[in-house]
């Protein structure tokens, strides 16, 4: 039996990798596609994500803890009244705790300006809060008389600096890269429901439109029949008795002069 010549059997080749290709793209799900959209879209609603508010909330949990540490500290060293008199009205850089307390406001308030009012997607703030918080604590350990005072001396300092680089830690390592993990996904999952949009017809796809009906056995065989059969360099169609090139027998009139 004569074989197909070798352009035919390219074309029909495409055409099978075309229905295949065409086949996967359908095989996406647009309403998974959508669910996955509005999932992102909701977060960017809620104008803050989680892991930002994580962030927000360890930087208020800072402020808290210094100051709960500071308040110890004036109770214990002879009264709240007393102390507080005596640190703040009359204040001393090289015997006071009120400038750790202040420094630690100083934290909270550019943090939460820069990354939860104005949503910031960059490390400066947090860098420069570090870096000052950094060097006020090292001049104020070298230069102050902290460490005669009692175990306070000690943890107020260490506390404070220890907090403030969790935090450089936290939002360069976690909240930054996050976010952006996230922004990407958003942009490949809009990218996809997109093209999917583009390709899939009105009314999706039937399955008759993929239908190839079996070829039977004397067809197999190269007996002449009601379809159309392809010899080499002609098409033959017997029952109009018409062939392009010729019949398999070399008889046969050209299409439209018989």
């Amino acid at each position: 039996m004569n074989h197909l010549p070798d352009d035919l059997e390219n074309a029909l080749s495409g055409s099978q990798g075309s229905h295949a290709s065409l086949l996967n793209v359908h095989s996406i799900n647009p309403t998974q596609l959508m669910a996955r959209i509005e999932s992102y879209e909701g977060r960017e609603k809620k104008g803050i994500s989680d892991v930002r508010r994580t962030f927000c909330l360890f930087v208020t949990f800072d402020l808290l803890f210094v100051t709960l540490l500071w308040i110890i500290e004036l109770n214990v060293n002879g009264g709240i009244e007393t102390t507080l008199e005596k640190e703040v009205m009359q204040y001393d850089y090289y015997s006071s705790y009120f400038d750790i307390f202040l420094l630690a406001v100083f934290r909270f308030k550019v943090l939460i300006l820069a990354y939860a009012v104005c949503r910031l997607r960059h490390w400066w703030a947090v860098a420069l809060t570090t870096a000052v918080t950094s060097a006020f604590l090292l001049v104020k350990v070298i230069l102050s008389k902290l460490f005669s005072q009692g175990a306070f001396g000690y943890v107020l300092p260490i506390i404070s600096f220890i907090l403030a680089w969790i935090e450089t830690w936290f939002l360069d390592f976690k909240v930054l890269p996050q976010e952006a993990e996230e922004d990407n996904r958003l942009l490949l999952v809009q990218d996809a429901s997109e093209r999917a949009a583009l390709i899939q017809p009105p009314g999706g796809l039937s399955d008759g439109q993929f239908y190839s009906p079996p070829e039977s056995e004397a067809e197999s065989k190269g007996v002449w029949g009601p379809s159309l059969h392809i010899w080499p360099g002609m098409l033959w169609r017997p029952s109009l008795g018409t062939a392009l090139g010729g019949g398999p027998d070399g008889t046969g009139l050209p299409l439209g002069l018989n």
